[in-house]
């Protein structure tokens, strides 16, 4: 059984550890030991309402994988991972760095903690850069030392937003934000987003999105389709366009839940930059 991390010397004096965080929970969800008690327990009610979100965090990161690989595919080797949250459980660097040890990878995060997980695991790979930084002030991301350092804005890049933008409210204006990230990238560059949908979500689902909004800080905003498809502007996505994250591209049965609720509760899509 793996040793669940609890609160070390290490942990910034500034962080609240009895205030659930969305990357840590994502990391219980994943069976990651990066997590703390309250975590858990927020983990332990999002299961109840929705027995199956474990499955759902696999088939995101399974997701993340072959978004990854198919960008590698494509001659991309620099990523910017905003949102990254903890990177255990063969996240972006993991993956690209085992197909291509040049591959660079950039995390972003705005939580203190998953920051500092993040620093103790990437010790060592002077390919990968971690960030400390709200996805909602991205001239802060993209201008960045660590950006600026391990990016080539001459180069495609690989852009990921996973499980992110629905935490943007809509008098926020996520569609302006990513326009702002889009414009940044460089031609060929590829965006590939994962988004909690509205127009597929059971009862369970909605519960769930429910109790982790009343659990404070930001809001989960699930949305249509039509309006997760408006993030990625003039981007062209790549076949089968976007769909429910499970059926982009999977390569085997586990990328798909038994649930086919879970396999259509967010879309997924990755699209390039002409």
């Amino acid at each position: 059984m793996v040793a669940v991390a609890e609160v070390q010397n290490w942990v910034p004096q500034s962080v609240d550890v009895s205030v659930p965080s969305a990357a840590r929970l994502y990391d219980y969800l994943l069976g990651g030991a990066h997590n703390f008690a309250v975590d858990r327990q927020m983990g332990e009610k999002v299961e109840l309402l929705m027995p199956h979100v474990r499955s759902a965090a696999r088939i995101n990161r399974a997701f993340l994988g072959r978004a990854v690989r198919f960008m590698i595919d494509q001659g991309v080797r620099q990523f910017l991972d905003i949102g990254s949250g903890i990177p255990t459980v063969a996240n972006v660097h993991e993956v690209a760095q085992a197909v291509d040890p040049e591959c660079r990878v950039v995390y972003v995060d705005r939580d203190p903690v998953a920051v500092a997980h993040s620093e103790l695991i990437l010790a060592g790979n002077d390919r990968t850069g971690v960030l400390q930084a709200d996805m909602r002030d991205p001239d802060s991301i993209l201008g960045s030392a660590e950006v600026r350092r391990l990016l080539d804005f001459d180069e495609p890049i690989g852009l990921l937003m996973l499980l992110m933008v629905h935490w943007v409210p809509t008098e926020a204006d996520p569609w302006g934000l990513l326009k702002h990230y889009r414009e940044a990238l460089p031609s060929g560059s590829y965006l590939a987003i994962t988004h909690f949908a509205s127009d597929h979500n059971d009862e369970g689902s909605n519960a769930a999105a429910a109790r982790m909004n009343q659990a404070g800080g930001d809001q989960v905003v699930p949305r249509s389709r039509d309006e997760i498809a408006a993030l990625f502007g003039d981007f062209e996505l790549v076949e089968p366009g976007l769909v429910g994250f499970a059926g982009w591209r999977p390569s085997g049965p586990g990328d798909i839940s038994d649930d086919p609720a879970m396999n259509r509760i967010a879309y997924a899509g990755v699209a390039r930059k002409p």
